[in-house]
């Protein structure tokens, strides 16, 4: 079949030239049944997606082949993926079934489409967005090419993300920040991970992103100096190892740049390690640990080196395979710079992260995935989870910091920054964290709520009498831990609850009514959430069987709620409260109506400004919550309840007050700070003050302040006024 008689002389022309693109990347990789299959694939979607069209307004089959394209040439992948990747939206937008793709294409094509197929709309709960990631997760355990190939998928999609409604850009946007970024980074795909995070913050900060974007525009011609001139000195001394070499200086990211503002709480003119150099050699294998040692000698002969930030990920790599060593050194001008030094495969799997995985599999000794891997499995066999639950599990398992102890003969263990003794006991076998009575590390006896630090030496004493109990939950983070807590407690309070299923078998017998048939109700009008619960607290004597059935009586040889003779059961209605109205509400539009036809307020969580960006939110019991995009807990809902969310704008009305809160930080110069602070709000602006706290700590003070404003340019005049003052250091306003 040919596209020309689907798609007019312009879109055909492009439309085929990125199809033979994509093959050109492909070159090499794939033998003649690949050739075929890719363009059978190409043929199929081009006609099932040929009425369908982007936002952009650009033929729909262009995303599929630069979903493939991501595949081959940003991610290392196959002519299997590529046929997948261009397939990967036939079943879930066109007539085409997986019955079909079966037919041409076999089992194994077959399972990766099925698992980027989205769950279809009558099977989805009021979590849909989890239960679709709950379903692509699943896959990581029969084919990681599904995950992959999600990672392409979401990347063209926040490419192209300015062609979407702003309500979409939102969600998708915080959706990409809280889970596909930090599982990019887990599979060791740093460039996705980097991009994701800078189109994500583009997206629900734009102003900032711009700021940051324009400062390292101007300073572009001054920093590419700077980097050559640190540079120049070293490569003298790295020509004399006659090894070849290249090295790369680059500005870091700028959500990394802005993730560095807000942790450091200052200005971009105070971040001095903007720059990151990165030198890699090529070299055996056997050479590479001696190799990126003698580079560091040679910077740090050059730039003093700052110790405490050296991070030897080439003795003990990240468990997700990534290889390098890193330092900070004082460059010229006394400006810090990153340095990473790492050889030609360790750059591969920085850059190609699982797919390279596989290619040197065998060249190092370290299994960086299959423990990871086990971990998922056992996030998914616990089908007690919900999905929200599920996905909060899974993202905590993308950890990106971690902690590398060691068992008492010396075999490394690598757990997430934050786990404690107890996790470390579970990590090792379940048994022994089930036995788990008492922990030394470093030869001390330590609680088992102790925090895990790199180098830590472990050892567990275990009892067969000891058993997990619900306080075990606070002294663990992994959910291997808190799972098979929560397994063996239930498992006990089963044990225990025999006792109490005996007793109800006894009084439903006595009833002459039938156990199964009336069990679950008993458990849903004495208001347990399980059978479990029930015989377990019977067992206890927290209540007993009189108790129980004080209220409830036999009709029709079923359990019901007693009524009294002559009551009338009335469903009683809360009245409403009122809320009391002090001023008129800000004037907001929500999905380009008029704010006044539904119940909203402004979230106390962020205190929005008139000219912030901002959305609104469909709470489940308090109407609907008008946040910022920049809102701590925006990624949250966003990701994990995109579905409530609504368009929302300001209206323009200047008059109404808002709540903005402000952190300001300076030299504590005695008296006069508080006068001068106030003085300015209330006589240069003639605005109130709601709250202030201020205080000093040896030489600085740091002061809180809560003032009314009218819209986001007046607070940010304000900020600007209050930073320009002689003193204060840093003005922010608190998210």
């Amino acid at each position: 079949m040919s596209i020309t008689a689907i798609y007019n002389d312009t879109e055909q022309k492009e439309i085929q030239g990125e199809f033979e693109m994509l093959l050109e990347a492909l070159k090499g990789k794939m033998d003649k049944e690949d050739f075929d299959n890719i363009h059978s694939a190409f043929e199929i979607a081009a006609e099932a997606h040929k009425n369908q069209r982007r936002k952009s307004g650009e033929p729909y089959i262009l995303h599929p082949i630069e979903v493939a394209r991501i595949c081959v040439e940003e991610m290392g992948l196959g002519p299997t993926a590529v046929i997948s990747a261009i397939l990967h939206d036939t079943v879930e937008d066109t007539k085409i079934s997986l019955g079909d793709i079966k037919e041409r294409f076999g089992e194994k094509i077959t399972h990766i489409v099925d698992g980027l197929t989205k769950l279809a709309k009558s099977y989805q709960t009021d979590t849909p967005q989890a239960e679709n990631f709950r379903k692509v997760l699943s896959t990581l355990l029969f084919d990681v090419r599904v995950v992959l190939i999600k990672l392409a998928d979401r990347l063209h999609n926040m490419r192209t993300i300015k062609n979407m409604p702003k309500e979409k850009q939102l969600k998708i946007a915080a959706e990409t920040s809280y889970i596909y970024a930090p599982l990019a980074h887990r599979l060791g795909f740093y460039n996705l991970r980097t991009e994701f995070q800078d189109i994500s913050m583009k997206v629900m900060e734009p102003k900032t992103y711009k700021e940051i974007a324009k400062k390292l525009n101007q300073t572009k011609i001054e920093r590419d100096e700077y980097i050559r001139s640190f540079i120049g000195p070293l490569e003298p001394k790295i020509k004399a190892l006659n090894i070849p070499y290249r090295i790369t200086g680059r500005p870091k990211s700028i959500s990394s740049i802005y993730n560095k503002i807000k942790k450091k709480n200052v200005p971009f003119e105070e971040i001095y390690d903007l720059f990151a150099v990165r030198i890699i050699v090529e070299v055996p294998h056997e050479l590479e640990k001696q190799t990126c040692w003698q580079i560091y000698s040679i910077v740090t002969d050059v730039h003093t080196p700052i110790a405490e930030r050296l991070k030897d990920f080439v003795t003990t790599p990240k468990s997700n395979g990534y290889e390098s060593l890193h330092t900070t050194v004082i460059g010229p001008k006394g400006r810090y710079v990153e340095v990473q030094i790492r050889t030609e495969r360790m750059d591969e799997i920085a850059e190609r992260g699982f797919a390279a995985h596989w290619k040197y599999k065998g060249v190092s000794n370290h299994d960086h995935f299959g423990p990871w891997l086990d971990s998922i499995r056992e996030i998914l066999e616990d089908n007690e989870k919900d999905a929200l639950e599920f996905v909060n599990d899974f993202k905590n398992n993308l950890f990106s910091e971690e902690v590398f102890v060691y068992t008492p003969k010396g075999d490394v263990r690598v757990l997430p920054k934050g786990a404690t003794a107890l996790d470390f006991a579970f990590s090792i076998h379940t048994d022994i964290g089930y036995h788990c009575i008492a922990v030394k590390v470093n030869n001390k006896l330590v609680p088992m709520g102790y925090q895990l630090q790199n180098g830590d030496q472990i050892h567990v004493t275990t009892s067969k009498n000891q058993k997990p109990n619900e306080d075990w939950l606070k002294m663990v983070v992994t959910s291997r831990a808190r799972g098979r807590i929560k397994s063996a407690i239930k498992e006990e309070k089963r044990r225990i609850g025999e006792v109490g299923k005996e007793a109800l078998e006894r009084k439903l017998k006595h009833l002459k009514i039938s156990f199964e048939d009336n069990i679950d109700l008993l458990v849903n009008l004495t208001g347990y959430a399980s059978r479990t619960e029930l015989y377990y607290d019977l067992a206890q004597d927290n209540i007993s069987v009189p108790q129980l059935f004080k209220d409830l009586e036999v009709v029709g040889g079923k359990l019901q709620k007693e009524i009294a003779k002559g009551e009338i059961k009335v469903k009683e209605e809360t009245p409403r409260k009122r809320p009391r109205k002090a001023k008129p509400a800000p004037v907001i539009m929500l999905n380009g109506e008029p704010g006044e036809k539904f119940q909203y307020s402004l979230a106390s969580c962020c205190n929005p400004v008139n000219g912030d960006n901002i959305f609104g939110f469909v709470s489940t019991n308090s109407g609907i919550k008008i946040h910022r995009f920049n809102c701590p807990n925006a990624e949250h809902m966003l990701s994990n309840y995109g579905y409530r969310v609504m368009k929302a704008e300001w209206a323009n009305n200047m008059e109404e007050e808002f709540v903005a809160d402000l952190k300001i930080v300076g030299i504590d110069q005695g008296v006069g700070v508080i006068q001068n602070l106030t003085g300015l709000i209330s006589n240069k602006f003639n605005l109130n003050i709601r709250s202030f706290h201020i205080e000093g700590h040896e030489g600085y003070f740091e002061g809180k302040m809560s003032i009314l404003v009218y819209n986001i340019n007046q607070l940010n005049l304000i900020i600007k006024s209050l930073s320009d003052m002689e003193g204060v250091s840093t003005v922010t306003r608190i998210e």
